[in-house]
């Protein structure tokens, strides 16, 4: 890598790992560093575990699956080991591992497939599962449309009344409903949206913060609704509480905005600096950028 390059991308991990710079602009340079990807960049990824933020963290862990390079591997190990991290920075840690999909990891995801966190133990389960699948010769890249690395394939079924009763259905294989509720999104209409949005009141904290995530991804008005329902009930699980809020980030409308700037003083310093981060996403959507994740101008 020439010098002048990697000089940049150490630039950019200093914005990373400055706890005096904006959380917003941290996030940028997070996402700018998943962007240009390599060893340089996960070197300085892997420093900013230290931070208090826990949602930093979970961002942390959920771009360096998303890499899907064998170099996270030892990063990712280590904070799902962790039983004093956050259980949503080892459950982001364990989901990484299974979008990384190497075998080899497959008696460390087993190991915590029975953690005392549900939803670490349910996402090791996840993980197990796709790089099963990935090992017998399925395509284990980032979605065509989406550009994400998901836990589990979409199921290959187009009708919704079925893919809304195995999605909604308590009894059904955690695995299968993931299937059903990324063939929802693949669908990606309003009918699709709206039974994934009814989705948020079923399930256990892990599968409805998947929900919220996806409805971000959707990015459809006709969510919003039901994300400001999961965002304000104080009762969920503050992994769903602060999906919600990213989620409607992404989809920015002015009703989304308004509820984003009442829970900034949240009790919960993930929920708060979900809505912080989820406001700057808001101004992004409002803008001319082209992209989000541009550090260009922090350095």
């Amino acid at each position: 890598m020439p010098e002048v390059e990697q000089r940049k991308i150490l630039k950019i991990g200093d914005v990373l790992n400055n706890p005096d710079r904006p959380l917003k602009e941290r996030f940028r340079a997070l996402f700018t560093l998943k962007n240009i990807g390599g060893a340089t960049a996960i070197e300085c990824i892997k420093r900013s575990f230290a931070d208090p933020s826990a949602l930093l963290k979970h961002e942390l862990a959920y771009c360096l699956g998303q890499m899907q390079d064998d170099l996270a591997i030892p990063v990712l190990i280590d904070v799902l080991k962790d039983k004093n991290e956050h259980p949503m920075v080892r459950h982001e840690a364990a989901e990484g591992l299974g979008a990384i999909g190497r075998s080899d990891v497959l008696p460390v995801l087993k190991e915590f497939e029975k953690d005392d966190v549900v939803a670490v133990a349910e996402t090791c389960q996840l993980a197990v599962r796709r790089i099963e699948w990935v090992a017998s010769g399925n395509e284990g890249g980032k979605d065509d449309f989406f550009g994400s690395v998901d836990p589990t394939p979409a199921s290959d079924e187009r009708n919704l009344e079925l893919l809304r009763e195995k999605l909604l259905s308590e009894t059904t294989d955690l695995y299968e409903r993931y299937r059903a509720l990324f063939a929802l999104r693949n669908i990606n209409s309003k009918e699709s949206t709206k039974i994934l949005s009814e989705g948020l009141k079923y399930g256990g904290a892990l599968f409805r913060h998947e929900l919220a995530f996806v409805l971000g991804q959707i990015q459809e008005p006709v969510a919003v609704d039901a994300l400001i329902g999961g965002l304000e009930d104080k009762t969920q699980d503050e992994m769903v509480r602060h999906e919600c809020a990213e989620a409607l980030g992404a989809i920015a409308t002015e009703k989304a905005m308004a509820i984003l700037q009442l829970f900034l003083e949240d009790e919960k310093r993930v929920v708060r600096e979900s809505c912080e981060i989820a406001l700057d996403m808001c101004e992004y959507e409002n803008s001319e950028e082209l992209q989000y994740a541009n550090t260009e101008e922090l350095v």
